[in-house]
């Protein structure tokens, strides 16, 4: 295996503080450099992205003082991803009194994880959750409240606590109008310049700074070039290199994986996450997969019936012979597991031959008994544009029939690694919400993507980015500087090239062929020896699709064909790099299960002499092996063991 890859220097984050873990985030917010307002007008920060770890961050660094040039490909900064995340976003307010604390919320989130997030990056996300509510209140969104006035809150996977604040089936989307409204009023204010249609396509490196980046108009073709004192990375995950996932077509890791390649470390690839409350695939022609809100899992409860190849309507199946597998195998946490022991649970029943619908992929997700117990206006005003949007999709009702539900490709642990405060490897790039590593491990706890983007824009990056910026301004890039003419010209090199090739196949047909590997041999279960076939595999396709793709039109115009070719080409080389990763990686953790590492009854078995660390992949260069940086996860405050949530 040592052939795939070249191990190099044990790597550190030297910016975390030392002593008590509840007041490293305090000590370093005191002793980063502080930048004057005066001087704030003479700096500049680059944003690309504008979900809710993009948005919140300009809008925070644009009323701060700064010159924030701000970057999306959407035609407006609304319909950023983070719009679909539906369930809700996690804070330890404890207004339910139920012995919910930020210890706890720490706690939780370094279990979730399984043991394999660094425990500074998540105490603090966890003090900063409670502000977010506050600020985002304020903001006018508006959470669901109780009888009294009092905001509520549900549950989640992986807790025993109601911590998480919601906004019926639509929590993302208010969030994201939320943290939209206060960027354009710093558009408004002059302090942001608003770029739309536009996508990264490098990173400018200058003596060893990110100073800017290259970017392409989507709608004249124009390669531009943009400069900066900072650049940020606010462009959310990698799942898409599975083709089908609940992610926005859009989705991608070009800014992620050009800035990879100019230097900055990939850290954990191999940690995708599984979600397990979708809708299951229902034919070959499917670009893209719906996901139905993890917090339907508080009143629906997940069934399969006890024998295999039961095809009954499941109103006809008596409850005797029903298996709610979940509340059965994991008693004290139920049907509210963690997403990566849910999904798992779907699989193993599914491949016993108890899944339910077309090709026996799915799981009921059955709402009787909470319609019963608490009515179906109850259930509606909870849950009714979820159900909606499920009766639209299948044709069937919900609150008649249950839900058919599988799991599917949804959110990415890792991205590119970050030290505390939330720079990369290259000086004076910053990374924010699911482009970096740094939160969640190797499992991501329900509600707490929306809680790490606005943590990170609202409270920790200008919190952090000014002890960079203080040294600011740095001296004045522009075309002219060979470095800056160098990236433009790759890119213009690169485009060249994709649409000389003229081939036979569309950059679709890759794009799935490539979906189908990675979900076969890097999905829900690995194996070396899958893993080493998927390698070769990739390899054989990435070389056909620079030799037979057809990617039609011309650079000079709006051409959706020339987009998603050049992502299509990073997800290859990704795509490698996530089983190289899974490869190494000899155990299960979280979302990466390994075949080899189980317990006698199936669960994850982590091996944490060897692999408690995070790695941080170094680009070793076009055609030669990643270089493989292992920063030790020390734990003083969580005892490592493993999970139980029985």
């Amino acid at each position: 295996m040592k052939d795939l890859y070249i191990e190099g220097d044990e790597i550190r984050d030297e910016k975390a503080p030392a002593g008590p873990v509840a007041e490293r985030w305090d000590k370093r917010r005191f002793s980063a450099k502080l930048v004057n307002p005066a001087n704030r007008r003479k700096l500049s920060v680059i944003i690309v992205g504008t979900g809710l770890a993009g948005a919140s961050a300009a809008a925070t660094l644009g009323e701060a003082g700064y010159n924030v040039k701000s970057f999306c490909y959407q035609d407006s900064p609304r319909r950023a991803h983070s719009i679909a995340a539906q369930g809700g976003i996690n804070a330890a307010k404890n207004y339910r009194n139920d012995g919910d604390s930020i210890y706890r919320l720490f706690y939780d989130t370094v279990k979730g994880g399984d043991f394999r997030s660094r425990e500074s990056n998540v105490y603090r996300l966890s003090q900063v959750s409670v502000e977010i509510i506050d600020q985002c209140v304020a903001q006018g969104v508006p959470f669901a409240r109780e009888y009294g006035g009092l905001l509520d809150n549900r549950s989640f996977g992986g807790v025993q606590v109601s911590r998480t604040f919601y906004a019926r089936g639509q929590t993302g989307q208010q969030l994201l109008i939320g943290a939209y409204q206060a960027l354009e009023r710093q558009v408004q204010a002059g302090t942001v310049e608003m770029n739309t249609r536009h996508e990264m396509l490098e990173l400018i490196v200058v003596d060893g700074r990110a100073r800017g980046i290259v970017a392409r108009d989507m709608v004249t073709g124009e390669i531009e070039t943009h400069f900066a004192d900072a650049v940020v990375l606010s462009s959310g995950g990698y799942g898409n290199v599975f083709y089908l996932s609940t992610n926005a077509m859009g989705c991608n890791v070009t800014a992620t994986w050009r800035a990879h390649r100019k230097g900055a470390h990939f850290a954990n690839p191999c940690y995708t996450q599984i979600h397990p409350t979708c809708i299951p695939v229902s034919g070959d022609y499917q670009s893209k997969l719906t996901l139905m809100s993890e917090s339907l899992r508080n009143d629906g409860r997940i069934w399969v019936p006890k024998e295999a190849g039961d095809k009954r309507d499941p109103r006809e199946i008596p409850e005797g012979e029903r298996d709610y597998y979940l509340e059965r195998i994991y008693p004290a946490f139920g049907n509210l597991v963690p997403r990566d022991i849910a999904s798992r649970a779907a699989k193993n029943v599914c491949d016993e031959g108890r899944g339910v619908g077309p090709g026996g992929l799915g799981v009921y997700l059955d709402f009787a008994d909470a319609i019963k117990r608490m009515g179906r206006p109850a259930v509606e005003a909870k849950y009714g544009n979820l159900f909606d949007m499920y009766q639209r999709i299948t044709g069937e009702n919900p609150y008649e029939v249950p839900m058919r539900i599988y799991p599917a490709v949804h959110y990415t642990m890792g991205g590119l690694w970050v030290d505390y405060d939330l720079q990369s490897s290259i000086p004076g790039l910053f990374v924010t919400g699911e482009a970096n590593f740094s939160d969640h491990g190797a499992n991501r706890l329900g509600a707490s993507a929306l809680m790490q983007g606005l943590a990170d824009g609202y409270f920790v990056l200008p919190n952090t980015i000014n002890d960079y910026l203080a040294a600011g301004p740095f001296e004045k890039v522009d075309e002219s500087s060979p470095e800056v003419e160098e990236a433009a010209a790759a890119v213009r090199a690169r485009i060249d090239k994709l649409l000389s090739i003229n081939g036979d196949r569309t950059v679709d047909s890759f794009h799935k062929e490539l979906g189908h590997i990675m979900w076969d041999y890097c999905g829900m279960e690995r194996s070396e020896e899958g893993l080493r076939k998927a390698v070769e595999r990739i390899r054989e396709l990435r070389e056909e699709f620079w030799q037979n793709v057809r990617v039609l039109g011309t650079n000079e115009e709006l051409n959706q064909s020339l987009e998603k070719a050049g992502r299509v080409a990073d997800f290859f080389e990704l795509a490698e790099l996530m089983c190289i990763d899974a490869m190494h990686r000899r155990e299960s953790c979280g979302g990466h299960f390994r075949a080899e590492s189980q317990t006698e009854d199936g669960e994850a078995l982590r091996h944490d002499d060897e692999f408690a660390y995070v790695a941080a992949w170094e680009f070793g260069g076009t055609g030669e092996p990643p270089v493989l940086h292992k920063e030790p996860l020390e734990y003083e405050y969580v005892e490592m063991k493993q999970r139980s949530y029985k």
